[in-house]
């Protein structure tokens, strides 16, 4: 051991070990078991912090004095269009399961704790995959966490600010007749929230999906550019998965989703750039 060391060059680099199958998995399982940490300690935090996650967060986007709701009333009084107003919409909210709202209140708490904790988790998949980089690779990828982090918060209160009112005040305002009034469950007005918040917010991702899959060589700047007229209509029927069947609100996720994906030829190009001058050198 000691002629081994003594042999060694002094500004020679260690040599990392070249890490199996299982050793991968197994660090691949610290990353995880710490992630479900902070999201399990983050859900025990919203789960005791209840009036305010329900009352304030949860179920603020229905009542007339949320702050989008006051925005577009302000709107509709300066541009006289009194259907950008929306007023309150007296919802009949109601829970028929005998365990209906103590497993909402479960189901809420744990995605809560999830859409805080993103920024860790996402930081613990970037340790897992940092290693396997390049020292060029790992130079041009720094901020990929800060920037991943911002692009999902961003499309979350986009979404929770923007679409979820706009939801709401269609879905729950829309009768076929007036016969038949509106009297939602718990679960479905839950469900329809954090379903349109947390697909805003992973679509938001686009420009780094872009970033990696350019990196790889899986696409270039000029394929995209090439099937931009697709990409409009991929773009059309993702956001009317995502939001309410009516225009208004699939045209303000459209406007965002070609901003990311014009953002995103941009990136590819920068990077698809850097590939090619490395590969030539």
């Amino acid at each position: 051991m000691q002629e081994e060391i003594s042999n060694k060059k002094p500004n020679e680099p260690p040599v990392e070990k070249e890490m199996s199958f299982w050793d991968h998995l197994e660090e691949l399982r610290k990353h995880l078991f710490r992630s479900i940490a902070v999201i399990m300690v983050l859900a025990i935090a919203a789960f005791i912090g209840k009036k305010f996650v329900f009352d304030f967060i949860i179920l603020a986007p229905k009542d007339a004095d949320f702050i989008t709701n006051r925005i577009l009333c302000r709107l509709s009084e300066i541009l006289s269009i009194d259907a950008l107003c929306i007023g309150n919409l007296n919802l009949s909210m109601q829970n028929i399961q005998m365990s209906g709202q103590f497993m909402t209140h479960m189901y809420v708490s744990i995605i809560a704790g999830l859409i805080v904790a993103a920024p860790y988790v996402i930081w613990e998949l970037w340790r897992f995959i940092m290693p396997a980089l390049h020292p060029k690779e790992k130079k041009h990828s720094r901020g990929a966490v800060a920037v991943s982090s911002l692009l999902f918060i961003s499309g979350v209160l986009f979404a929770y600010f923007l679409i979820v009112p706009l939801t709401i005040n269609f879905l729950g305002s829309y009768q076929v007749s007036q016969d038949v009034p509106n009297q939602i469950q718990l679960n479905s007005y839950i469900s329809t929230v954090l379903s349109v918040t947390i697909a805003v917010g992973i679509v938001f991702e686009l420009p780094i999906l872009v970033y990696f899959l350019t990196k790889v060589g899986v696409i270039t700047p000029a394929f995209m550019k090439k099937n931009r007229k697709f990409m409009l209509v991929i773009v059309l029927v993702l956001s009317a998965i995502i939001t309410p069947p009516d225009i208004f609100s699939q045209i303000l996720v459209c406007i965002p989703l070609i901003v990311l994906y014009e953002l995103s030829i941009r990136i590819s190009a920068r990077v698809y750039k850097q590939r090619e001058a490395e590969l030539a050198g």
